[in-house]
């Protein structure tokens, strides 16, 4: 990816140790691998997790076509029920 060279990597090392200091160089160095170590955690779930999904076969639609339209005919058949709350609720009334 970045081609970097072993006169690169002493150029930033040098900068660094004159920026950091030799007390603090060791520390960010440390937390530089920390970061690093756990992107590259991230980025390994990341792909295993998209290729599990890619492998993932597709789902057969046709059970799922037949549960919608069981759902809708029971739907159409007791939508006329409501109706007939109305009329019994009515003698309850004159009974009174």
């Amino acid at each position: 990816m970045f081609e970097v060279g072993f006169s690169e990597l002493l150029l930033v090392g040098i900068v660094a140790l004159l920026v950091l200091g030799p007390e603090r160089l060791p520390v960010a160095a440390r937390t530089l691998g920390r970061g690093l170590g756990q992107a590259r955690r991230a980025m390994h779930a990341l792909r295993t997790q998209v290729e599990r999904e890619i492998d993932m076969p597709n789902l057969d639609s046709a059970p799922l076509q037949r549960l919608e339209q069981e759902i809708r005919q029971g739907i159409s058949l007791n939508a006329e029920p409501a109706n007939d709350a109305a009329t019994v609720a009515l003698p309850k009334e004159n009974a009174s």
